[in-house]
Order: C-alpha cells, then structure tokens, then sequence
C-alpha cells in the first residue's frame, strides 16, 4: 500500500501545528505502508516563500516531493481579501480569490496529484483552508482522505468548503467539537469519518530538575507553550496572571515558553525562555504545577494531551469549544471564561495538592486511552480497511458555471460562522485500549457541561457577561498553519 501525506509545509524544524501533526501522521504510517509526503517548497508561513529546493528528500526515513509556491504572500492583499469575504456579502469568485491569496499556491504539486492519483491507494489532505487541501482532492476525489485541523474561525463560514467536506471519501477528524462543527456546515454525515486526533513523542523519564537548573526556576511555576500572540489570548493571560499575583499570597511564577509575537510584560513572576527543544519542554511540563491554555481557537490541544500525558492539569480558556470540551471529557482540566474565574481556578489547583494530582492522573488515563499511538494508528489503518471495502462515494460537487460563480449571493462568512451552535461535546467515542489495572473512581472537578447554543443564545449569554474578554473574531486573520 502506498500512501501520500499532503500538507502546506514539512520538515523537522517546523514544531507546531498542523505541520507537526502531519509529520508525525507520516512517520507513523511508515511503518505499515509506503508513505511519501507531498508539500511546498517553503518553510515561512506568513509569506510562503520557496526557501528549499523542488526536490525530493528524505526525512526521518519518509520520501518527501517538494513543489515551488506560485508566488509569495501580499499581506495588504490577502488582509482586504479577508475582510471582503468575512464581513460582506460575495462571490464565489471572491473566495476563490481569497483562496489564492492566503497561499500556499502550488498549482505544480495540484498537477502532480492529477497525473500519478493511481500511484496512491489514498492521499491523506491536511489543513482544508489552504490550497493544496481544496484543490488537491478535486484532482483524487475517489483517494482523498481530509484531516481539516478546523477552529472555530471566519474561515470556515466560506461556501466553498462544504463541497469539499462532502465530496471526500473520509475524514479524520481532531475532536468531537470539530465533527459537530462541520457537519452541521456542511450536512456531510454520510461521509466515513472518526475522531482520531493525534499523538506525541512523549519522553519515558523527564527530568523536571535538569529545567530548574538549565534556567534557574525556582519554586512552584505554571507554564504556558506556544506562540506567544494575541490571537493565542496571551494578553489576556497576562492580565489575568498579573491580577492573580496581586490578589493572592502566592510562589507561583508564570513560565512561557516559545516565540513572542507581542510585548510581555517585565513582572518578576512572568520569565520568558523563548523557543525550546522538545526535551526541554518536556522537563518543564513534567516540573510545572499546571499548564495553561488561553487560546480561543482549536482544533486540537497537542500540548494539552502532552501535558495530561506526563499527569498534569491543565487550565483552560473555556471559550474554545475543543479545550472545554477536552477537559471535561478527560476530568482533567479546569476552565475559565472570565478573569474571576480564572483567578479563582488557580487558587484552587495552586491551593488544593489532592486535586492537582486527581486531575492529571485522570489526564495520564484520558491520553493512554484515546491517543497513545497504537490507539491512533489502529484507527487510519481502521478507515483504510473500511474504505478498501466500501465503493467510493459521489465525488465532489462541481463549481457553477463562470456566470454563477461571480453572483454576489454569498453571506458574509462571520455571520454563517457565528450561527453555528456552539459549546463542548460531552460524550467522546468509546476508547479503543483501556489499562483496567489502574481501577479507580473517576474525579469530576469540572463544572457541569453548558448544552450546545445556537449563535444566537451565544450572544445573547456573552452580552450577560461583565467585561474582560469579548470573544477576538474580528481580530483573527490567521495567515498560516504554524
């Protein structure tokens, strides 16, 4: 069997995202069947720029094909694009237009995939926003296998998406917030798909006491591990830190790790280390007191699960369905809509040892039983024989006609999104491997799950609240997958 991993960008120094996810997809496959990853000969994701050669190499043991970009990113061009097709009425022609714009557009590796589908059994598209991922299975329709890495965002009200999540033979979705959302975009329940998410290199023995001493931290800290950028709620993480500081009798010191978009603030219990390798982030996980996660939008936490897999807690931005919905479905997070809330949560794992230590031992059982890489692997290679014994379906709905497509009769795409219903998923799909020699009564710290709400009772329920943080959609124009 061969197969073809399809995705934006790759290589080893690219550590985040749906990149990563990708690659470790890849390399895990590799073991089963012959895997070569198609993607773009570039490795920044704001301007796309073919930085490496259009080759082909291999990486980790796995063939990787590299075709060049068309052209690289205009920002001021693709920001009046966003706002065009996010807040006005448009055109399918608009979005197609915004489609090119966001990049990267590669109509070279398009091609590729048109002339040598029959080489692959199937062609697994990561990132349904980007090019490759729209166009790539309108050229293998009957081998296409979507893994949408979706959020919550403007992007995903587009009209010209749904087709695609319809028309693909499967989809491997990051959560049940995810597939909840799609489908009730795009009415595409026929489709064969399951919530597989992803899983993590995570070390057998981390030593927390090696971090303390590399970068001198002493005493009890939270960490947090990502890009450090507004659109991740970092500046309200700040705030809301900085307030728990001062209202409370507290050792805790706040520790981020990763590259900073945006000013942080000098406070002697915030100590930023900047980019780290995957063992020091590991020790510094392991030594932490908890990690936090103030994103809004998700479409899987994998430093979340890397967090409950090394047994620690986790503190959550609520707002983001997937991290809510993560937290209640492991019992092994707490989450926060508001300041107070976050300030009251922390002084509760920071005060309160036994239930630091309930929930990221309900975290260690959450992650060995839906996403060690058995788990994850069992279920491609599932959906593989699934689809081997299945006819293919439909296919994918073609574009209208030149005429129709420049009809402006598409909504703003912040509108469809913001109707959607919104709120965590409670019941995830039965594990696939279950240690029955670690017995024990499950923990329930979190509050009780809110039901799903349609756009409107979301603003009538966000209106209610008091300040802080009003939800930064107009804010999010994410220019690439890092």
């Amino acid at each position: 069997m061969k197969l073809a991993v399809v995705v934006q960008r790759y290589g080893p120094a690219i550590n985040g995202g749906a990149e990563l996810h990708a690659r470790y997809v890849a390399e895990h496959l590799a073991r089963h069947a012959e895997v070569e990853v198609l993607t773009t000969c570039a490795t920044d994701y704001v301007s796309w720029r073919n930085e490496l050669p259009a080759d082909v190499e291999m990486i980790n043991g796995v063939s990787v094909r590299r075709f060049r970009v068309r052209q690289e990113r205009d920002t001021t061009d693709f920001g009046r694009r966003s706002d065009h097709v996010f807040k006005l009425p448009h055109s399918i022609a608009d979005e197609l237009a915004w489609l090119d714009s966001e990049g990267p557009a590669s109509p070279s590796l398009v091609r590729f995939i048109n002339r040598n589908a029959s080489r692959y059994d199937y062609f697994f598209f990561f990132s349904y926003r980007y090019y490759h991922a729209y166009h790539g299975p309108r050229a293998a329709p009957s081998r296409a296998v979507l893994v949408p890495t979706a959020e919550r965002d403007d992007a995903i009200g587009l009209s010209i998406f749904p087709a695609i999540f319809r028309g693909v033979r499967a989809i491997m979705y990051n959560s049940p917030e995810e597939r909840a959302m799609i489908e009730a975009i795009a009415a595409n329940q026929q489709v064969p798909s399951v919530v597989v998410g992803i899983g993590s290199e995570v070390p057998a023995n981390p030593q927390p006491g090696r971090f303390r001493q590399k970068f001198n931290i002493r005493g009890p800290f939270a960490v947090y591990v990502g890009r450090i950028d507004e659109n991740k709620g970092c500046r309200e993480l700040f705030e809301a830190f900085l307030e728990y500081v001062r209202s409370e009798s507290t050792r805790l010191t706040l520790v981020l790790i990763g590259n900073s978009m945006l000013p942080i603030p000098e406070h002697p219990r915030i100590r930023h280390l900047g980019f780290l390798d995957d063992g020091d982030k590991f020790d510094a996980i392991a030594g932490s007191e908890l990690l936090v996660m103030p994103s809004y939008f998700e479409s899987l936490s994998m430093v979340a699960l890397e967090a409950w897999a090394l047994g620690r807690p986790v503190l959550a931005n609520a707002r983001c369905d997937v991290l809510k919905g993560q937290s209640i479905r492991s019992n092994a997070g707490l989450y926060y809509e508001t300041r107070a809330e976050f300030v009251e949560t922390l002084r509760a794992l920071e005060s309160n040892r036994w239930l630091s230590v309930a929930l990221g031992r309900n975290g260690r059982q959450f992650f060995r039983e839906h996403y060690d890489w058995p788990v994850i692997e069992r279920k491609y290679l599932d959906m593989m024989a699934r689809l081997a014994n299945e006819p293919a379906g439909p296919g994918i709905e073609p574009l209208p006609g030149w005429l129709a497509r420049r009809r402006r009769d598409r909504p703003a795409a912040r509108e469809v999104a913001a109707a959607l219903a919104a709120g965590p998923v409670v019941r995830s799909e039965p594990p696939r491997m279950v240690d029955t020699t670690q017995s024990q009564t499950p923990t329930r710290p979190a509050p009780p799950p809110a039901q799903r709400r349609s756009g409107a009772e979301r603003d009538h329920g966000d209106r209610r609240r008091r300040g802080w943080q009003a939800r930064p959609q107009a804010r999010r124009q994410r220019p690439g997958g890092a």
